[in-house]
C-alpha cells in the first residue's frame, strides 16, 4: 500500500492581542488557533461585559442615594456634572429614575440630556451601560430619544465620566410631569406613558435629616427604606444588637421587620403605621443614627439574643440585584 503523504497546515500569521478584530461567535477566531471566536479571544470579551460589579456606584458622590433611585424611589431627577464641564450646546444633564417609554436617554430640542437609572441593561456593570448611554445622548440630534444597546467591554464608566467633588441632590417628585416642558404639546405614545407612570407612582419622600432614606406610603401601611454605605456584616451586627435591646424601632407602632440587599448595600426597611408621615420619622430617624453609630462601634462578641436577633434580620432580607 503506498504510504499516505503527511498533510500539512498552513501556517497562519500569529496577532497581538490588541490586532484581533472582533467577529461573530462561531466564526473562526481570527487569531489563528482554529477555534471558534466564542471559545478563544471571544471569551474573555463576553466575560467582561457580562462579569457582575457588585457595587456600580462605588466611588460615586450620593453612592447610598444612587441605590435608592435606581431600586426605590419611583419619580426623582438629579443635575449631573461632567469633568470638564458640559459640552457646547447641552445646556445641562439630569439623571431620572425613569423616562417615558422607558428610554435609556432622551437629548430634548433645546440641547438638555435626560438620562434613565431604572432601565434594563445589557452587561454585569451598570455604571458602564449608563456611561455609554450618556456619552451618545450628549451628541445626539435634539429632539431625538437614545436606545438601548450592548455598551463596549473597554469603554468609560460614571465615574470617568462625572465630576466627583460634585454634588448629588436627588429631587424627589409627586410625578412624572418632569418628562415633559410642555404638557400640551407633546405626543400621544408621551401622554399615555405619562399617565400610566404617575397612575403607578408610590407617594416618597426623602428624610432630610439624615442620608438616603426614604419614607413612602402604601394602601395597608407605610414604610421607611434606609440605604446604608457600612459593610454588611457590620451593620447586621449593629442593628442585632439594637433589635436585641428593643432600640431598634422609630417609635411607637414602628417595627424593624428586615433589609434589602442591592448593588453591594443594605437597605433596612422600617413598617410604619398609615398615620405616620415622613415629618414624623424625622426627629426619630437622626436619633436612631446616634443609637446606630453607638453601636457599629462597638467591638464585643454577639450575645445569644443578639445573636438570635441577627438570625432573624437574616432570614428576612431579600436581594433586590
Amino acid at each position: 500500500m503506498a504510504k499516505k503523504r503527511p498533510q500539512t497546515k498552513a501556517k497562519r500569521p500569529q496577532l497581538t492581542e490588541g490586532e484581533i478584530p472582533v467577529v461573530g461567535a462561531r466564526e473562526p477566531c481570527p487569531c489563528g488557533s482554529g477555534r471558534r471566536y466564542k471559545a478563544c479571544h471571544g471569551r474573555a470579551a463576553a466575560h467582561a461585559v457580562t462579569e457582575l460589579v457588585h457595587r456600580p456606584f462605588e466611588g460615586l458622590p450620593g453612592e447610598c442615594d444612587w441605590v435608592a433611585l435606581r431600586e426605590l424611589v419611583p419619580a426623582a431627577t438629579v443635575k449631573l456634572p461632567l469633568k470638564g464641564g458640559l459640552p457646547e450646546g447641552v445646556p445641562s444633564v439630569t439623571l431620572a429614575t425613569v423616562l417615558p417609554m422607558a428610554w435609556p436617554a432622551l437629548r430634548r430640542d433645546d440641547g438638555s440630556v435626560l438620562l434613565g437609572l431604572q432601565n434594563d441593561t445589557s452587561s454585569g456593570d451598570i455604571s458602564r451601560d449608563l456611561a455609554d448611554t450618556l456619552q451618545r445622548a450628549l451628541t445626539a440630534a435634539p429632539g431625538t430619544p437614545v436606545q438601548a444597546r450592548r455598551a463596549p467591554a473597554e469603554g468609560p464608566r460614571l465615574q470617568d465620566l462625572l465630576d466627583l467633588e460634585g454634588a448629588f441632590e436627588p429631587v424627589v417628585h409627586t410625578g412624572f410631569e418632569f418628562w415633559v416642558p410642555d404638557p400640551e404639546n407633546t405626543t400621544p405614545d408621551v401622554t399615555a406613558s405619562l399617565e400610566r407612570a404617575n397612575a403607578a407612582a408610590i407617594p416618597t419622600v426623602k428624610l432630610s435629616g439624615v442620608d438616603a432614606a426614604y419614607w413612602c406610603e402604601t394602601p395597608e401601611k407605610n414604610h421607611l427604606r434606609w440605604v446604608m454605605p457600612h459593610p454588611e456584616e457590620q451593620l447586621l451586627d449593629a442593628l442585632a444588637r439594637l433589635h436585641a435591646a428593643d432600640r431598634s424601632s422609630l417609635g411607637e407602632g414602628t417595627r424593624l421587620v428586615g433589609s434589602f440587599r442591592a448593588h453591594g448595600l443594605t437597605v433596612p426597611v422600617w413598617d410604619l403605621p398609615s398615620g405616620v408621615g415622613a415629618e414624623d420619622v424625622e426627629k426619630p430617624a437622626a436619633e436612631f443614627a446616634e443609637r446606630l453609630a453607638a453601636a457599629l462601634a462597638t467591638e464585643a462578641p454577639l450575645t445569644a439574643d443578639e445573636r438570635r436577633a441577627r438570625g432573624g434580620l437574616t432570614n428576612r432580607q431579600v436581594t433586590l440585584s
